[in-house]
């Protein structure tokens, strides 16, 4: 059943008891009621008013969310404007632990997944490597790029990082040297993300000036430019099978504003688009192919709005609007029923996909 227009709207919430106290702080619960809009398959609009349990948790930040991501299938891993990297139980509601090293806003984080460690880019120009259960102190100190750092990710193996950055550079490397092992620049090419490919040498980029490339990090050499677009590519995720990718474009009042999947394999080639934000969209995921009989993908936008799509038609199927969010400005896969997405003004929203009637996204939890 597809869900067109979903919409939720917030009434005031009403509180009611709750006897569980986070470690960090008291859990509040809350009932919290919302409408929907969608279409029946005999094309009769309805509109249904749904209530569910609202847990405000202990807030992870006291400033803007930049980006989050999964450390495992409990914890994430954010930063932010508060200059900090937390690791945040979302299941419980408890801060894990902080760290602080970084001396301006947090832009990107990268999760080993298999370990506990993890990497933090910052508008400081540094990378920070981080073991969650090591001491406070960065593990291990990357330094190179002459401005704000806006990619970063790890090999598949773990023995590599590539980072890139506004300074239209890409560096590479040694994670346990801590040592740049190769440097290449192309002109003009302000990285906004970068995403390894799964079991490949090769790293995806997103940039300014439009251009998609894929990088061989065997040499750091340029491997292929995939076809301009028409907007900035904010964002870039590659599936875990390596063989599609989706790039997000910058955009305001419908223009732009898409999510484009690409073929990685022989071809290349553009294999479907995702319209229907009016703003930037910053983020998007490939959905666990658990959730529906078709593959799904999610997108975050600065319209407030999460969608989630059907991967291979372009049809969304449902839209939720986190009222008052702003800027939704990160999105990352939890486990198989949950998202988690950062904004700018309230914090990192725990989001649940409901498949009781139909494909839903709800919101169940901010902190």
């Amino acid at each position: 059943m597809l869900l067109l227009g979903g919409r939720l709207k917030r009434a005031p919430p009403q509180k009611i008891l709750c006897g569980f106290c986070a470690m960090m702080g008291k859990l509040q619960s809350k009932l919290r009621h919302s409408t929907y809009k969608y279409s029946r398959p005999d094309a009769i609009r309805e509109e249904r008013i749904q209530t569910t349990a609202f847990h405000e948790y202990s807030p992870a930040h006291v400033d803007t969310v930049s980006v989050v991501a999964a450390l495992n299938s409990d914890l994430c891993v954010s930063g932010g404007k508060d200059k900090t990297v937390v690791a945040y139980n979302w299941k419980t509601g408890n801060v894990v632990k902080r760290f602080k090293g970084h001396e301006r806003e947090i832009t990107k984080i990268a999760c080993i997944h298999t370990t506990n460690q993890f990497f933090s880019a910052s508008r400081d120009r540094m990378v920070m490597m981080w073991d969650l259960h090591g001491s406070s102190q960065p593990r291990q100190q990357f330094s190179g790029h002459a401005m704000v750092v806006t990619g970063v990710a790890v090999s598949p193996d773990s023995s590599q990082l590539c980072t890139g950055s506004r300074d239209n550079t890409l560096l590479l490397w040694d994670v346990g040297t801590g040592q740049c092992v190769e440097r290449a620049s192309v002109s003009r090419n302000l990285v906004t993300h970068l995403c390894w490919v799964p079991r490949e040498p090769y790293v995806l980029q997103t940039s300014e000036d439009k251009t998609i490339r894929l990088w061989d990090s065997r040499g750091l050499q340029v491997a292929h430019i995939f076809p301009t677009k028409q907007h900035i590519q904010t964002y870039c995720v590659v599936s875990e099978d390596g063989h599609k990718c989706i790039s997000c474009s910058n955009g305001f009042g419908g223009e732009g504003c898409e999510a484009t999947l690409w073929d990685l394999r022989q071809t290349r080639n553009r294999i479907c688009e995702y319209k229907g934000h009016f703003q930037t969209v910053a983020s998007c995921v490939f959905l666990p192919r658990t959730l529906a009989l078709m593959p799904v993908i999610a997108t975050s936008s600065h319209d407030c709005k999460v969608k989630i799509w059907n991967q291979d038609t372009g049809a969304c199927l449902f839209t939720l609007s986190l009222d008052g969010s702003g800027p939704l400005t990160s999105l990352a896969v939890g486990d198989t029923t949950s998202l988690l997405c950062a904004s700018f003004s309230r914090g990192i929203h725990l989001l649940r996909v409901d498949r009781s009637q139909g494909l839903e996204l709800r919101e169940v939890a901010a902190f």
